[in-house]
Order: C-alpha cells, then structure tokens, then sequence
C-alpha cells in the first residue's frame, strides 16, 4: 500500500492499524525498529489526493527522504484509534482531521486518546512486531514528536526493551505549561488569557478521571500535564536527543530549563540539539512573527536524528 506494509493488531479490544516502511528489496532483512510516535490531533496516516488523475498520498512522516534511516532501520508508525488509516483529503477538515458527520470527533477515539491508552498500546505493539522474523531484538528507537514526544518518553520509561529516545519539541513540563507558554505570548492587559489557562486547569484537577467532552478530555489533559515528562525522562538511563526550535513559544523556557537541569544533576546520557529561530515544526519564524513554509527543515532534523544514533 503505497510503499508500506500494513499490519494489524488487537489491543482491548480494538484494532490497531501499523505502518511499516522498509528499503525496497530490504523488507525481510533483518533490522531494529525505528518507532516514530504520531502527534496530536485525530490525523489519518494516509491521506489520499489526486494529481493528474492518479491518486497519491501526502508524506506519513514529517520528514520526506527516509533513505538514511531505512538503512539502518525498519520506520514504525501506528494509527490513532478509530480513525481511518487511509481516506480522501477532500473528506476531511481543512487541518486534516477526520470528524464524524456530526462534525465531532469520533466518541471512541476521544474516550482513548489519552497518555496511557497510547502508551500501553505501542508497548504491545512492539511485542506483536517483535514475533516478526524481520525485526531485529538488539535495539529499538523511539522517536516522537510534540504530542508523541511524550508518548515516546512514557514509553522508554516503561519498556526496558527501548535502547535510545528521540524527544522532539516536547515541553518536558507537560501539555498544561504549554497552554501557559502560548498564552503569554499572544495575551494583553485587556485579554490575560493566560488566567483563563490557569482556570481551566482548576476545573481539570476538580474532575482529573473525566473523559467528557469532543477533544482533549480532562483525564488526557491531565495525564499529559501531571506527572511532567521531566520527571520520568530525568529516570532514564538509555541515550536520549532532545531536539526544539528555540522559537517555539509552547517550549519558552522549558526546553531551556530542563537543559540546566539536566546538567545540575550531571546527567551525561542526554543529548541537547537547539535549532535557533525556529518554530515548533522546524520552519523559521520571521521577525514580524510569521512563519516561513518556504524553508522545510525536517530533513535536516532527521539527518541530525541520524548521526546521533550512529554517535551514541
């Protein structure tokens, strides 16, 4: 399908959609998993166009050239819950998401979109691809990005078979800090959004097991704010890369403060890659504060990925 395999498997009962992609002619070598977490939001993996009247798919991973990491590699990525793996563009919002007809997200995918449905899912996933001849038992990397940074960390903490992290544009203090952080940087004397963050949150903490509600639910907000990521990333011994754009306003501060804290407690199995004057997804950000999809970053990023696991 397009390049990939497509696997399934059951977890709770629902089935879980994967997406492996391997080197032509390499698919049955035997390789280690390179896991990459998906981000936010209720995104198909494959999202289908049409050029010329022939169909294509946009680009399942942020980066595009995977030649680098194919040859070392088997590229995993798994589907959100109750959420096609592949459909028409057109049937879609206009930032991709997939909604039912009443314009909601789907029930089921918001009841499981938490931290802890994705972490425990991925983990049996990894047992499932590892009974497969083609995957090596040696290493396994995780990678995520935003959202999935914190899925990615969750999981190394939990999965002693995880060799390396790559912790990307992840706020190593947690969802609710980045509400704060995006907040200030947008908020007047008039507005003070960041209040209304701050209120928001006391209604989280009066009700932290509510899964009520058509987006993030007060049990997936809480369970990526508290505990902070910090502190289960701060319990790793494996190699971690922690990579960020130092224009990302959801990160102000954060990125930065975990650094130093990671040096004062002399942690040497930690990597810092900061990326001056770009943004959460690696583009740059101009100086009137718009950013520039001109310039596409994520290739470099992934190249860096690459040369710190050959380093480490």
């Amino acid at each position: 399908m397009y390049g990939f395999r497509h696997l399934q498997t059951v977890h709770n009962g629902d089935t879980v959609d994967i997406l492996i992609k391997s080197k032509t002619g390499e698919e049955q070598t035997v390789k280690p998993l390179f896991f990459f977490c998906q981000g936010s939001l209720p995104i198909p993996l494959m999202i289908r166009h049409y050029r010329d009247g022939e169909s294509a798919i946009y680009n399942v991973f942020p980066f595009e050239k995977l030649d680098n990491i194919l040859t070392t590699y088997h590229i995993v990525i798994v589907g959100k819950p109750y959420i096609p793996l592949i459909i028409d563009e057109k049937l879609l919002n206009k930032d991709m998401t997939y909604s039912e007809r009443t314009k909601m997200f789907s029930r089921k995918y918001v009841e499981r979109n938490l931290l802890s449905y994705y972490v425990n899912r991925n983990n049996e996933v990894i047992d499932f691809l590892r009974t497969q001849t083609f995957v090596s038992k040696k290493n396994l990397v995780l990678a995520g990005h935003s959202e999935g940074s914190a899925i990615a960390a969750k999981m190394a903490y939990s999965n002693r078979k995880v060799t390396k992290l790559i912790y990307s544009a992840g706020n190593p203090l947690g969802r609710m800090m980045t509400n704060v952080a995006r907040s200030r940087v947008t908020e007047t004397d008039s507005s003070k959004q960041a209040s209304l963050v701050f209120e928001n949150w006391k209604g989280i903490i009066s009700s932290p097991k509510s899964i009520e509600g058509f987006g993030d639910t007060n049990k997936g907000t809480f369970e990526f704010s508290y505990p902070p990521p910090m502190k289960y990333l701060l319990k790793l011994k494996i190699p971690v890369l922690v990579t960020y754009g130092t224009k990302d306003y959801g990160l102000i501060n954060s990125a930065d403060y975990f650094r130093l804290e990671v040096i004062r407690l002399g942690k040497t199995n930690f990597t810092f890659k900061d990326y001056i004057g770009l943004e959460h997804n690696y583009f740059p950000l101009e100086a009137n504060g718009e950013i520039n999809y001109e310039i596409y970053n994520w290739d470099k990023i992934a190249n860096d990925w690459i040369e710190w696991l050959r380093n480490n």
